[in-house]
């Protein structure tokens, strides 16, 4: 009795010194998992692309109100221009974002635009003189990224306005001044010219 008591003893000694020198847990240091942005295919992608007929193709309202940063009340109304010989225009759309109910077209808070030239230097020649006329009315001018391009930011007492071609396709953008804050309105702008040179998706 005396043995297996002693033996009883010892192992529970031994497993009470096993219990204590039991290392404790390593907590591993958490690995943040990457996760590989899905926007990427959704860049815009500018292209000197043909005109639409439909201001739903050129920025639709859903994506116009994410690039503005701000939903605008009223309606989305088309113009579509027609080809000047005499400026080597060969077509025109104007797009007009919230337009209010009851009052013309021209009340709309901002004006898409995109059209098309005979060729490239005359559709650059376009830009440059509505820039330089712009100016010489006392508008204030700088360049722009307009994606991977350059455009031009013009500010005037009534309106903003990121402008600039790609190819034989001009583009505008235009907001009342007072759509948006001073310090955020060029990005925006400039965020709308580049989604109206990229066909939309499956269109």
């Amino acid at each position: 009795m005396g043995m297996r008591t002693a033996v009883a003893a010892m192992a529970v000694l031994v497993c009470a010194g096993c219990a204590a020198v039991q290392p404790q847990p390593v907590v591993q240091p958490q690995i943040p998992t990457i996760v590989p942005p899905t926007t990427i295919s959704r860049i815009p992608q500018m292209v000197d692309r043909p005109i639409p007929d439909d201001c739903e193709l050129v920025v639709p309202v859903e994506l116009f109100h994410q690039k503005l940063g701000r939903e605008l009340p009223g309606e989305l109304k088309t113009i579509i221009g027609i080809p000047e010989p005499s400026l080597g225009r060969t077509g025109k759309i104007d797009c007009y974002y919230g337009v209010p109910e009851r009052q013309p077209i021209a009340a709309a808070p901002v004006i898409i635009g995109l059209a098309t030239y005979n060729d490239e230097p005359t559709a650059g020649g376009r830009v440059t003189e509505s820039v330089d006329a712009e100016r010489q009315e006392g508008a204030s001018v700088r360049e722009v990224d307009v994606g991977k391009k350059k455009g031009q930011f013009v500010s005037t007492k009534d309106e903003r306005l990121v402008m600039g071609s790609l190819g034989k396709t001009t583009y505008v953008a235009r907001a009342k001044a007072g759509v948006l804050p001073d310090d955020a309105v060029a990005g925006a702008l400039a965020a709308l010219a580049q989604q109206a040179m990229t066909p939309v998706e499956g269109a």
